[in-house]
């Protein structure tokens, strides 16, 4: 599987598009959360010997079809190259090449540009500013 590898730049010009898709999966993430709870406290409340409780069937389906919207969402983030971090914060990744070694660019819904990096098993805790000396190397497709 190849991956492919941001320059700060790059990333930042995919922003206008992955806002909107990240803007799309915060929006209907607790949609689908609250319908998630719904159906538990349905099938808490279901007899099995009379079998799904009043319903069910209709938030299952209702959870379904969010749940397919998310994902959507998440394949046109990676059809961009990026990766989506948090369904609740909108945390994006793009891989970038710092220092001869492959690292994250990372962004947040509502943040104007990408000026944060980390490492791979960094995590957004482990963000840092993107500072003058940070040098993009050349990018592509990594094997």
């Amino acid at each position: 599987m190849s991956v492919k590898v941001f320059t700060v730049a790059e990333a930042n010009r995919t922003l206008p598009l992955v806002s909107r898709i990240v803007s799309d999966v915060v929006a209907e993430h607790p949609k689908w959360r609250q319908l998630v709870a719904e159906y538990e406290v349905a099938a808490l409340a279901a007899q099995p010997e009379q079998g799904a409780a009043p319903g069910q069937a209709r938030l299952h389906a209702e959870i379904d079809a969010v749940a397919r919207r998310i994902d959507g969402y998440v394949r046109e983030l990676d059809e961009v190259g990026c990766h989506l971090k948090s369904y609740e914060d909108g945390v994006v990744d793009f891989y970038c090449r710092y220092e001869a070694r492959l690292v994250f660019l990372c962004w947040r819904l509502g943040e104007d540009a990408v000026t944060y990096w980390h490492e791979l098993d960094g995590g957004y805790g482990g963000r840092r500013a993107i500072t003058p000396d940070f040098e993009d190397e050349p990018v592509g497709q990594l094997p």
